[in-house]
């Protein structure tokens, strides 16, 4: 799990392909201290397992399900990539819960200055259009971020200058792809209130809403 708070930018020095998977290695000594094989690390929002690791880089294996629904596909050698390790117990959650797994690509469709801020308008595919609120959390390419506004299948998001200077967002353009992971707490809601299920004081016991 993760926050969307960007720990570093990575770089893409090696990519292997193995049939409809892929083995990236990225290149961020700054980050790599404390980690070990099995750990994982968000990449543009893509949880990935390391499964090497050396004092400057890690290699993760791409399955072809996460190639088919983000982004990492479009990496090439030398592509900057936003980092962030996993939770730990004492981490302080500045973001919010992030899982790592990708809903969609979304694409932006306007880029804007807006005084000290860029405005990004980025559309999703229609089934994730319900997940949008305003003023709810979004992950983009792995960046916790508000949604300032939201109609049908397009948000607005406000990418301050610190998050534009730590992260990949102000290399953007219209046109461009985006991994966008929805907030997991819709999706609960969403899955419990629907018709086949009894929303009442005993399926709230049960599941240790209430004592």
């Amino acid at each position: 799990m993760f926050t969307g708070i960007i720990e570093k930018t990575g770089s893409v020095t090696r990519i292997e392909r193995k049939g409809a998977d892929f083995r990236l290695e990225v290149t961020a000594p700054e980050i790599l201290a404390d980690v070990r094989t099995g750990d994982s690390i968000a990449v543009n929002g893509v949880c990935l397992t390391v499964t090497t690791v050396t004092a400057s880089s890690f290699s993760a294996d791409v399955s072809a399900e996460t190639v088919s629904r983000t982004t990492l596909s479009l990496l090439t050698r030398g592509s900057v990539v936003n980092l962030e390790r996993a939770l730990t117990p004492t981490s302080r959650l500045g973001g919010h819960f992030v899982l790592g797994h990708v809903d969609c690509v979304g694409h932006i469709v306007r880029k804007a200055v807006q005084a000290q801020s860029i405005r990004l308008d980025i559309d999703v595919e229609k089934e994730y259009g319900r997940y949008l609120v305003e003023k709810g959390s979004i992950a983009v390419d792995g960046v916790s971020l508000t949604i300032n506004t939201c109609n049908g299948v397009r948000f607005s998001v406000n990418i301050i200058p610190h998050t534009a200077a730590a992260t990949t967002l102000d290399t953007k353009s219209a046109g461009d792809p985006v991994n966008i992971e929805t907030d997991i707490l819709g999706k609960y809601v969403e899955r419990y209130t629907k018709p086949d299920k009894t929303v009442d004081e005993d399926f709230l016991r049960r599941h240790g809403f209430v004592e």
